[in-house]
């Protein structure tokens, strides 16, 4: 419990106090800065505190980056929800409309007010055809540009991904010379593709940054998602948050009694933040939904992703323990209720930064359990 708590301190983010724009026009005014530093330092310390900082205004573009990654898969989904919906309004409107063609006459008794019925309402659906069909239009023109922008996003994410890394590469280095009493690197802006890596990432936040004040469309985040959530599995409540296992052992999750081979998917979007196997939790999955919080789910079978990767809601995370092909009378099994049997359990912490979160309250299946 101790190994957990100290990973989700680490990983643990301040809650966003300002916009996903502002902190992307910070993490380029940041770097500008630390570029400045760099050329301007000459002892060894003046190097390391610059590449520090250099360092840490990358980590915040990345931040501002995968906090915009979300958002834009949230948005995605509600457009393709949209889009889906009116396409099979237009469709079935032109069903109707070819079936009164294909038979004109029984259809004049089908309404009330006989034939001048019948000839107002195919006005009526010949007026609303075209602009559901228009408003469909402009529905797939928006998701294509909205796809252009997510990958115009993660061209940026690679720019900066291997910014960062060259930055640590040389702090580290620098580092070692300065330990070892070596002879020290040359300096980082020394190199003319490291200082063009440089240049081109402050520009890309520029533009990233500038970009998203530009967009006026209103995101809803995941602080305003309880009660709303999905669970991340099919399961039923086995333990509440603070009540003591087999063991005695009390923890601030939700632990889930889940089918084998049981599939796990995110709730909200969200970027992956560490993935694998943590100590006698199997294996774990700890995601940033956005807002400040981290959403852990331990004990699965087999993961899904790599860290970093931002997952759309109802992505597949991985898949629970167990074989459906194994005969359950050899297994332990709880019952849920339902006429169902769970044989496998996942836990579930919620945490606002380094804090746990009751998270019964913000899931549609458990809201009133938490009450």
């Amino acid at each position: 419990m101790i190994r957990i708590a100290a990973l989700l301190a680490l990983l643990a983010v301040p809650a966003q106090a300002q916009s996903v724009a502002e902190q992307a026009a910070r993490a380029s005014s940041e770097l500008q800065a630390a570029v400045a530093a760099l050329e301007a330092a000459t002892e060894a310390r003046d190097r390391v505190s610059a590449l520090t900082q250099t360092i840490r205004a990358y980590e915040e573009g990345l931040s501002a980056l995968r906090s915009a990654l979300r958002e834009a898969a949230l948005r995605e989904t509600t457009l393709t929800r949209a889009f889906e919906a009116k396409r099979g309004n237009i469709g079935r409107l032109l069903g109707v409309m070819a079936t009164m063609e294909a038979n004109p006459g029984p259809l004049l008794l089908l309404h009330p007010e006989g034939a001048l019925g019948t000839a107002r309402s195919g006005m009526v659906m010949a007026d609303v055809t075209p602009a559901l069909q228009a408003e469909a239009e402009r529905l797939k023109t928006e998701l294509q540009e909205l796809a252009d922008l997510r990958a115009l996003q993660l061209s940026a994410g690679d720019t900066l991904e291997a910014g960062l890394a060259a930055a640590q590469t040389a702090r580290t280095a620098l580092s070692q010379a300065i330990s070892d009493r070596t002879d020290l690197p040359r300096r980082f802006t020394e190199d003319p593709e490291t200082l063009r890596l440089l240049l081109e990432s402050a520009d890309t936040l520029d533009a990233f940054a500038a970009g998203l004040a530009e967009d006026n469309s209103i995101v809803p985040g995941f602080a305003e998602q309880k009660g709303a959530l999905p669970l991340p599995v099919l399961g039923t409540v086995l333990r509440k948050p603070g009540e003591a296992d087999a063991s005695g052992a009390r923890r601030p999750g939700l632990t889930l009694a889940t089918q084998d081979r049981a599939l796990v998917t995110a709730p909200w979007p969200a970027t992956i933040r560490f993935r694998g196997p943590l100590l006698d939790y199997g294996n774990v999955m700890i995601l940033e939904p956005g807002d400040g919080y981290l959403l852990v789910l331990a004990g699965l079978d087999v993961l899904y992703g790599e860290v970093g990767e931002v997952v759309a809601a109802g992505a597949p995370l991985g898949l629970m323990g167990g074989t459906s092909a194994a005969s359950t009378e050899f297994m332990t099994t709880v019952t849920d209720g339902s006429g169902g049997v769970g044989t496998e359990t996942v836990y579930m912490e919620l945490r606002l930064g380094a804090q746990p979160v009751d998270p019964l309250p913000w899931f549609k299946a458990t809201a009133r359990t938490g009450d």
